[in-house]
């Protein structure tokens, strides 16, 4: 049973949103400094120079040195915050800023740069306030165009509004902040249009040509925003080579390739901001492997350089393989004023997908200012119910029978606007009311799992199939209804009707990419076709996997299609009392042994040694010598290949390089110890 979970894209807040001209706010004073510690005018030099050079980092070294010597010097101070702003280290821009306006107290374009670097860091209260203490008139407009800019990242759209009514910005820079106010009123399609013309306006610009992607994908629009995103990276690679477009993906033998840090160029491309999108739009359409070789296309930078969307995207995207990563990032996102608004619902999510639920109880007691900024009602109401489940599952059944009827009512009213929109023969609101009715629908299905989990884990099955039952109104074209309902089917033994579920997913891949297919799937299609003396179907379809697990061109990559089935075959036997039989398809399941056995194949073939280990303690059965050889010689296999391979994983606990505390050879040696006794 799955959870609804998005990428981080694209809300206002999360990511940069509609980008903005802010109207040559950019801190550019770049004085001389009047004291140089080594010799006359060396180090103004060689600041001067790095800065040219856009190397940044070094300027700062220099910089903080001479601050050491002359703590308010203002041309020291001055050039540290504009090397710090353009290094995109906003908190540190802002903090030297503020020395800055304390020392210079008399210099408002000081406290306008202080204003732009608090806003970029996030601290809009602060922000808002240093706005007020600016007096200057001929900045009266500037400051004006940062309070709307606040306002809008603030999501208070009205109030940006009238005070963009009450300046008057270049007609390039109204039109693309009223487009980005548009964009927040989800107004996609004006939103879009006032961009186009600022782009024929002024010429191209990547940022420009980032928003129109954007409001394509807002509209769900994929094709349209790919082919923009594609224009955006193909200019970027084409004109700045420097940035290293691919170096992940393509460096050779795991080497790291070497940052390109956030610079002045990498910004104007809006690389980072297309790469991002472009992994959002692979995602929503269930591409997994496009998506994250999207994001390690993007031009390479060191964790500590990632924004919070590049972070948390990657945390999402890899949290299947390295969910202990994608745990720590999302708790440090979480952590960090602001985060992209996503962070807070996606780690609620995935600690109850993993079962955490008392931590997901933790972070939304202590997030209760998240939860109405950032958590629509039903979200709510869905994730409160899911974690009472645990503790109180009537009260909890009940909660999400009022949250169905909820959906139920909405679904119902979707259906009749569709009618009415066909009997008046009206296109366009057929089709507006298609998507409604679809987004109602995905709305729907997470509440229809989580009530019809708490049953299944109580194992009763029979009232899990009723609640499918009831709701095959509306879900019985969704695919992931139908596949839980062939769930049903084959947990209650009805293997006819769970084949009659299973078989057309199935066949679908058969020309694409059969191993796309969840393994327990087709094992448990395999098992069907035994149960129903389909042996030959059976064949063929394990015949059809082995041939997709040659053609992987990976050897390191591991897959465990045909392993599994011939486990849960294995295992079936196993349950009906054939061990001999059961146990010997599961030793053969897990050649070669160095690349099948892992946690969780291992976890499925002990549980089988196990229950012949207690058959054989009640002296239930009699085991041959060669058999009692066979488990020997297979366990003494698995002691060898599974030293540094964990019997359990903990997402929370593990440490990268840590020794397992309990590993497949441990357990190997006891289970074999076991047998010999029993052999003996």
């Amino acid at each position: 049973f799955g959870f609804r979970r998005e990428l981080c894209w694209p809300r206002g807040g999360g990511q940069r949103g509609p980008q903005r001209r802010e109207g040559g706010i950019v801190p550019s004073h770049l004085p001389a400094m009047n004291r140089a510690p080594i010799k006359e005018g060396e180090i103004t030099k060689t600041v001067y120079s790095h800065i040219m050079e856009q190397q940044y980092d070094q300027a700062v070294k220099l910089l903080n040195n001479e601050l050491q010597n002359f703590p308010t010097s203002r041309c020291a101070l001055s050039l540290l915050g504009y090397c710090y702003y353009h290094m995109q280290d906003f908190q540190n821009a802002a903090q030297t800023y503020a020395q800055l306006t304390q020392a210079c107290p008399e210099v408002d374009e000081y406290k306008l740069y202080h204003v732009q670097s608090l806003m970029k860091a996030g601290v809009y209260q602060e922000a808002g306030d240093v706005c007020g203490t600016i007096e200057n008139s001929e900045l009266t407009e500037r400051v004006m165009l940062l309070q709307a800019a606040i306002a809008y990242e603030q999501d208070e759209v009205m109030l940006a509004r009238n005070l963009l009514e009450s300046c008057s910005p270049e007609a390039e820079e109204r039109q693309v902040f009223e487009g980005a106010l548009l964009w927040k009123e989800k107004k996609y399609v004006e939103a879009m249009k006032l961009f186009s013309e600022a782009m024929n306006t002024i010429g191209y610009q990547a940022d420009l040509a980032y928003n129109i992607a954007l409001c394509y994908y807002s509209q769900k629009q994929y094709g349209p925003a790919l082919k923009n995103i594609a224009e955006i990276i193909e200019r970027g690679v084409r004109d700045h080579p420097e940035l290293s477009v691919g170096a992940l993906s393509e460096g050779a033998g795991g080497l790291q390739a070497r940052s390109v840090g956030n610079t002045t160029v990498l910004k104007e491309t809006a690389l980072v901001e297309a790469f991002n999108l472009k992994a959002a739009i692979e995602y929503m359409m269930k591409n997994m492997e496009a998506a994250k070789d999207a994001l390690d296309d993007m031009p390479p930078r060191d964790e500590s350089e990632l924004d919070a969307v590049t972070l948390h995207n990657q945390a999402l995207i890899e949290m299947d393989d390295k969910a202990t990563e994608g745990f720590r990032k999302l708790n440090f996102l979480l952590g960090q004023h602001p985060s992209p608004p996503e962070t807070f619902v996606n780690l609620l999510l995935l600690y109850c997908k993993y079962s955490y639920y008392d931590l997901a109880a933790d972070i939304l007691a202590e997030n209760a200012e998240l939860t109405y900024k950032n958590m629509n009602p039903q979200d709510y109401e869905f994730l409160d119910a899911l974690i009472l489940a645990q503790s109180s599952p009537e009260e909890a059944y009940r909660r999400f029978d009022e949250l169905t009827a909820k959906h139920i009512d909405s679904l119902r009213r979707g259906t009749k606007h569709i009618q009415d929109a066909r009997k008046n023969r009206d296109q366009n609101a057929v089709k507006k009311h298609l998507a409604e009715f679809d987004a109602a629908l995905s709305n729907y299905i997470p509440v229809l799992m989580g009530q019809a989990k708490i049953y299944w884990d109580m194992e009763h099955y029979s009232m899990v199939e009723k609640i499918f039952r009831q709701s095959a109104e509306f879900c019985s074209e969704d695919e992931s209804w139908k596949l839980n309902v062939a769930h049903i089917f084959f947990m209650q033994e009805k293997y006819k009707e769970c084949i009659r579920y299973y078989e057309p997913f199935v066949r679908k891949h058969y020309d694409s990419n059969l191993l796309s297919v969840t393994a327990i799937i087709l094992a448990n299609l395999c098992v069907a076709y035994v149960m129903t003396s389909a042996n030959e179907e059976a064949e063929e379809l394990m015949r059809l996997v082995e041939k997709e697990e040659e053609k992987v061109e990976d050897p390191n990559k591991p897959i465990y299609h045909l392993c599994i089935i011939n486990l849960v075959i294995g295992t079936l036997y196993c349950t009906k009392g054939n061990f001999e039989f059961g146990i010997s398809r599961i030793m053969k399941s897990l050649e070669p042994y160095e690349r099948k056995i892992g946690v969780d194949t291992w976890y499925y073939a002990k549980r089988c040694f196990l229950a012949l280990g207690e058959t054989l303690g009640k002296n239930m059965i009699l085991l041959k010598d060669e058999a009692y050889d066979e488990i020997i010689n297979f366990l003494d296999a698995a002691a060898q290949v599974g030293k540094g391979i964990a019997t359990t994983i903990n997402p929370l606990e593990s440490q990268e390089n840590a020794p397992p505390k309990r590993t497949v050879s441990t357990e190997a040696r006891l289970l074999k110890r076991f047998f010999l006794k029993m052999r003996d």
